[in-house]
């Protein structure tokens, strides 16, 4: 070390320091997770906007539907009622079978909602992180 007049000697560049080192990590890991939660943002909002519009699609069909399930179930009633039930019986009959169209339908739209599976890369790229971040066990 060179000694100036006047002036303190200068320490040279050791190893950064223990604070320094927990304070680069605690910066990692806040970065790391700043960016998990950024991706399942992003993730979560492509998967909404698919619900989304799979759910107006279903509002506006079941809309235009009913108007028409009025009209046919009143055609259908009398259609049955002229070739070989009575009235009572043939808005039973039409009824039942309405009973069985619903849970058929129940059971598509059931199929249908469990194909949104939520964010499976960022599930997958958190449990890589937390595996990271685990001490390991010594031999």
């Amino acid at each position: 070390m060179t000694r100036w007049p006047n002036t303190e000697p200068v320490p040279e560049q050791s190893d950064p320091s223990i604070g320094q080192l927990v304070a680069s990590i605690k910066d990692d890991v806040t970065g790391l997770v700043r960016g998990e939660v950024e991706m399942a943002k992003a993730e979560l909002r492509a998967e909404a906007k698919a619900a989304g519009l799979g759910s107006a699609m279903v509002a506006v069909a079941a809309f235009l539907g009913l108007f028409a399930l009025g009209l046919l179930t009143i055609a259908l009633v009398y259609a049955v009622d002229a070739l070989w039930l009575t009235r009572g019986w043939a808005f039973l009959a039409v009824g039942v079978l309405y009973l069985v169209v619903a849970g058929l339908l129940g059971l598509a739209a059931k199929g249908r909602f469990a194909t949104v599976k939520g964010p499976q890369r960022t599930r997958a790229s958190a449990e890589r992180a937390a595996q990271a971040l685990r001490p390991r066990a010594q031999p």
